[in-house]
């Protein structure tokens, strides 16, 4: 990992200054990646996966420098799960159709719950052993992240919630760990999140069956 890190400090050359932090060519492009994925999942548009998958890849060369090997690990999780999820959104309905937004069963959510519960703990003590700064907390986001993420690949509404939750965190985490523009990103999230979670709770109470789910075409605003 080390080494990885070293052959990708060229790619993350500082690029300017913001207040009297030095900001780089990653996490300037994750900050504009990441708030355009965020706004196209938004608006329901299938086009965020592709985004996504960038904003991963430009986070990965970020914290790789920063030697946050958790962190990284997440974004290669984060790819994969992008790849699939947008091939969920265009071929996961009936009859491989496009898929549609629908809220989620108290088994699946009750499902995550678990998982993600393991999975902090699990993590917690893997990170507390490899010295991690914020062990739990990193451990938390990430266990949260990646129950949100297939909440969004399967186009649950619940994905929001999940989302909001690691944003709350991820704010006051990254500003202790000095990446301060990416704090910024994440709080732009959270106010994107609860714009996303309102439209696609309207789109939902538009079709008149509140625990039912709405076709959304791939590709189009919800």
């Amino acid at each position: 990992m080390a080494g990885l890190a070293h052959l990708l400090a060229p790619l993350n050359a500082v690029l300017f200054t913001l207040g009297n932090d030095q900001v780089s060519v990653a996490e300037l492009l994750g900050f504009l990646t990441g708030a355009a994925g965020v706004w196209l999942t938004v608006l329901a548009r299938i086009s965020n996966f592709p985004v996504g998958i960038a904003n991963s890849a430009f986070f990965l060369v970020l914290f790789l420098a920063a030697r946050l090997y958790a962190d990284s690990a997440l974004q290669v999780v984060y790819i994969v799960l992008g790849f699939a999820g947008w091939w969920q959104w265009l071929h996961g309905g009936a009859d491989r159709s496009a898929l549609v937004v629908a809220r989620s069963g108290w088994r699946l959510l009750a499902g995550c719950a678990v998982l993600a519960a393991a999975a902090t703990w699990g993590l917690t003590v893997l990170l507390a052993r490899v010295h991690d700064v914020a062990p739990f907390w990193d451990a938390l986001t990430t266990a949260v992240s990646l129950a949100a993420q297939f909440l969004l690949n399967c186009k649950r509404i619940e994905n929001w919630a999940a989302w909001i939750v690691v944003d709350v965190i991820y704010v006051p985490l990254y500003v202790v760990k000095r990446l301060d523009l990416t704090a910024i990103v994440y709080m732009l999230f959270l106010g994107m999140c609860l714009a996303g979670l309102t439209a696609w709770r309207k789109a939902l109470r538009a079709c008149g069956q509140p625990a039912a789910a709405i076709a959304v075409a791939a590709g189009e605003p919800a």
